[in-house]
């Protein structure tokens, strides 16, 4: 029997990863400019690759998004990405902590158009999702994604698994945290918490899931 190894995932490749960013997928030059002024800051690496950013906004168009949730704004980049490919009169609910970084966001967001689609709670992202879950918004919304705190992953997923409506897609950025996941001799909060909610959502029967090697690894779970 024939044995079929595995592809070497592109994040373990520096010359591929900057192929795909650099060659092929493109910014516009007002998202440039916002990844350059973030690239200022402190936390500056924190911003998502430039092909995060355009699956995420292929995916909400492909399902035809109209409610969508992020978890973990920053300076607003993939929300920049998944409000543009949002229905006319869609709308992004951004949870995050900062006001210094998202009033990064809001400038370029107004500058790009899309200001109108989103709805910026600044405060604790879970609190948010359950006032939403008990205000009777379970089964509305049409897209997630979360890009936070990863030891808080599982309960934003959970939650934002039952804001979902069937056939809703959640994504989940740093899935492979730089390919310590796989390293059995990791074992520091961070890496634990990613690699057991890896093997839950592999494993649930509420989803459909696929692990990409896009970025930093994302969790792809569509819900039945």
């Amino acid at each position: 029997m024939k044995t079929t190894l595995p592809m070497k995932s592109p994040i373990t490749s520096e010359n591929v990863s900057r192929y795909v960013v650099e060659k092929i997928v493109l910014d516009s030059d007002l998202e440039n400019r916002l990844r350059h002024e973030t690239s200022k800051l402190e936390a500056g690496g924190m911003i998502s690759g430039s092909d995060v950013g355009a699956l995420l906004s292929i995916l909400i168009q492909s399902i035809g998004g109209k409610r969508a949730l992020e978890i973990g704004t920053f300076t607003g980049y993939t929300a920049l990405k998944i409000a543009s490919g949002l229905t006319n009169d869609g709308l992004i609910i951004c949870c995050d902590i900062s006001t210094d970084w998202t009033n990064i966001a809001r400038k370029y967001w107004h500058e790009a158009g899309v200001s109108n689609k989103i709805d910026l709670r600044i405060g604790s992202a879970l609190e948010t999702l359950n006032m939403l879950i008990k205000t009777g918004e379970t089964g509305s919304f049409d897209f997630a994604f979360i890009d936070a705190d990863k030891v808080g992953y599982d309960a934003y997923y959970e939650a934002c698994l039952k804001l979902l409506r069937p056939g809703g897609l959640i994504v989940l950025d740093n899935m492979l945290w730089s390919g310590a996941v796989v390293d059995p001799g990791v074992n520091d909060t961070t890496t634990v918490a990613i690699r057991k909610l890896n093997e839950k959502i592999s494993q649930d029967s509420r989803v459909s899931s696929c692990l990409l090697t896009v970025g930093d690894g994302l969790m792809l779970a569509r819900k039945k």
